[in-house]
């Protein structure tokens, strides 16, 4: 019988291989949001950020939903705390800004 990724039946290091692309992934996500302008690429339009912000989020839901099935009520709200603290620190930096859109995008 098929065991489900991410299920409690899951071979060990499968479940250890996801929680190790998960934070990694957090880790990247965090770092791209915060680089300086000039060190990201250039945006064609406003969309296209939106559009990264949703896919990254995503990835990190899906991630986290593998690496931890059994906390997914915590795993959304830590999310959404992660994407207000990131547009809040964006907007410390002095070279991004904080954006409730790119909130929105994050949920």
């Amino acid at each position: 019988m098929p065991v489900a990724l991410g299920s409690q039946a899951s071979p060990r290091w499968i479940l250890l291989a996801c929680r190790l692309a998960f934070w990694l992934l957090l880790l990247a996500v965090i770092t791209l949001s915060l680089l300086p302008g000039p060190y990201l690429p250039q945006q064609a339009f406003s969309l296209w950020d939106k559009a990264q912000h949703a896919l990254g989020f995503a990835a990190l839901g899906l991630s986290g939903g593998l690496a931890y099935p059994d906390r997914l009520a915590r795993l959304g709200a830590g999310l959404l705390l992660l994407g207000g603290a990131i547009e809040l620190a964006q907007h410390a930096t002095g070279w991004r800004y904080g954006d409730w859109a790119d909130l929105l995008a994050d949920v």
